[in-house]
């Protein structure tokens, strides 16, 4: 996967927006069709204290509603940090949205003023799909997309 090519294109298409809703649906469309490995890409928003609601997503249905005590998208929201799982099924209180899923990359979603907006969820069907080069790609790049959403 080219990391520079999807970041030019992705800060391309979302240059000036700053309606968060917009901002991840582009991300989910984009970064759904460059990564090879990503059956499911997309967004968990926190609608209420403690509480993920789906978002814009490419792929499969999601589960509705996530609390932040549960799975590996509650973790990331709960603690603020990426949550890499290369085998979801040893991963604790893991909710299987799909059951072919085998690997997640989940990585919190800030905007520039330290507000919590969601999490990103990459879910694949391969196990240990997501490197640590997929993490170093996606954290600037979501810390630059969404620093002035709402």
């Amino acid at each position: 996967m080219d990391y520079d090519e999807a970041t030019q294109a992705i800060l391309a298409l979302t240059r000036g927006e700053t309606d968060a809703v917009a901002l991840m649906a582009t991300l989910a469309c984009e970064i759904h069709a460059r990564h090879p490995l990503s059956d499911w890409t997309g967004f968990y928003r926190v609608v209420a204290p403690e509480l993920l609601k789906i978002g814009p997503y490419q792929g499969g249905h999601g589960c509705l509603v996530i609390p932040f005590a549960r799975g590996v998208c509650g973790a990331c929201a709960r603690t603020g940090e990426i949550q890499n799982v290369p085998d979801v099924d040893a991963f604790p209180d893991h909710i299987a949205c799909a059951s072919s899923t085998r690997s997640e990359l989940v990585l919190p979603v800030w905007n520039g003023q330290g507000k919590l907006l969601g999490v990103l969820d990459l879910d694949s069907d391969t196990p240990a799909a997501f490197t640590k080069a997929d993490e170093d790609w996606l954290v600037p790049l979501l810390a630059q997309v969404f620093r002035d959403a709402a």
